[in-house]
């Protein structure tokens, strides 16, 4: 893992909200091809690798996350599938090669590294758990290409405050 830091432009994307738990997490993962076929329908391509954005993180109960496409220009809502736009700003990115099991231990790593360096996150601590202004893990691979898990790549980026 080689953490860096990267600025950022604002970008738009469809995606879907969901509330889960560790072991519901498929949950919000799965509807990925559901927004890519949305977009579809809509004559949109998506813009960029699909993505998991983490809105409140509480391991022991719940995780507010939203699985989401990027887009060349901002959609309308429609149901479940909304707009947003992932904010601009500094954020610390790595990249991993290996098994999504693996991404808890690379994200940990991660914050130990921003630890060490003095880097603070957009996050906020209350109540129903961290609340981060954008954490993302991005899927650099397409399963459909590359059956392997381990080989899969995936990107993680954490807005920086300020």
């Amino acid at each position: 893992m080689e953490p860096r830091i990267e600025e950022r432009a604002a970008r738009p994307y469809a995606g879907v909200t969901r509330a889960v738990t560790m072991t519901t997490f498929d949950q919000v993962a799965d509807r990925i091809p559901e927004i890519i076929g949305w977009l579809a329908g809509r004559g949109a391509a998506p813009a960029g690798a699909p993505f998991l954005r983490y809105h409140v993180i509480d391991m022991d109960r719940r995780l507010e996350v939203e699985a989401g496409v990027p887009v060349a220009a901002p959609v309308e809502a429609d149901g479940a599938i909304r707009p947003g736009v992932l904010p601009a700003g500094r954020y610390l990115t790595a990249d991993h090669t290996g098994h999504p099991d693996e991404l808890v231990q690379v994200t940990a790593g991660l914050l130990d590294w921003a630890e060490r360096e003095g880097l603070a996150f957009d996050v906020a601590d209350d109540p129903e758990g961290q609340r981060w202004g954008c954490r993302l893990e991005t899927f650099l691979t397409n399963p459909m290409e590359v059956p392997d898990p381990s080989k899969w790549e995936t990107q993680l980026a954490f807005r920086l405050a300020g």
